[in-house]
């Protein structure tokens, strides 16, 4: 075995090495809180070893957040808001990232710059705005309110990444089509979206876990509690003087179980997404 072929395995060892002990110090937090859910408030309270196993599973602590804490509202709460914002960033954002990839137009730089520079204005600047026109407005504690808001606020990140996929189409296929008279929205909808459906499907997993984990416009926006979604609910879950820790877990795991299945479905087009554009040819 040759000088060369030596270091590329061991390369490839140390490489093996780092990403094992990343992995496994990114799932340790994962662990904890799933061995959490699982005892009781005497075995949590009489051991500090919060990374040991159950002594006792306790099962019913997942029903009993599920059903007396309420997270089934929460959850369901949540996917009122979620769905809605997801659906509405992607398709206006599509529409958006159209017109900018293949209309040709003066201020056609100028209104991109605008969608990125959205991005780069922090949230927490807007919060007084943001609220006062809810409250004017009527927006405050609705559910098209924070949806509104959350379907604004991600425009710019979707139409910026929609349209640089779309750039990478061939003009060829749009002119064609217009050649032979169809319309710009036949075009859109008919070879645009077919062509776009894996970033759009890896747009929407991030868009659905960013939704659907937000704490900070929900805690502005709704201050209901028959509206509030899982992020407030389970900051509701924390006592002044006490906290049940293993039913925090319980419905910390569940609210995590959502965006998790959401990426297995879309596991396959999400990864397509991510790497189009990588290889040309």
């Amino acid at each position: 075995m040759t000088m060369s072929a030596n270091r590329r395995y061991l390369f490839k060892i140390a490489f093996y090495l780092v990403g094992t002990l990343l992995v496994a110090s990114w799932l340790i937090p994962i662990a904890i809180a799933f061995f959490t859910s699982l005892k009781s408030m005497d075995e949590l309270m009489a051991s500090p070893r919060m990374w040991a196993p159950p002594k006792k599973w306790v099962f019913s602590n997942f029903a009993e957040v599920w059903a007396k804490v309420g997270m089934a509202r929460y959850v369901a709460n949540t996917l009122i808001i979620t769905i809605p914002s997801v659906i509405g960033a992607l398709l206006i954002s599509s529409l958006g990232a159209f017109a900018l990839a293949f209309y040709k137009f003066r201020l056609n730089k100028t209104v991109l710059i605008i969608f990125i520079t959205g991005m780069l204005i922090p949230f927490q600047m807007l919060l007084i705005p943001v609220y006062r026109f809810s409250d004017a407005t009527g927006l405050i504690n609705t559910y098209p309110g924070i949806i509104l808001f959350h379907i604004s606020f991600q425009l710019g990140f979707c139409t910026f990444f929609l349209r640089n996929f779309m750039k990478q189409i061939p003009y060829s296929l749009i002119e064609a089509p217009r050649i032979d008279g169809a319309s710009d929205f036949y075009i859109y909808r008919k070879i645009v979206l077919p062509l776009s459906v894996s970033s759009m499907a890896a747009l929407g997993v991030l868009e659905f876990t960013w939704i659907w984990n937000d704490l900070l416009w929900s805690l502005i926006l709704l201050q209901v509690d028959r509206l509030k979604p899982v992020t407030l609910g389970l900051a509701n879950m924390q006592g002044e003087f006490i906290s049940n820790y293993n039913m925090i877990a319980a419905g910390s795991i569940i609210a995590a179980a959502a965006p998790l299945l959401v990426f297995l479905l879309f596991q396959r087009y999400f990864i397509a997404g991510l790497t189009v554009g990588a290889e040309k040819g």
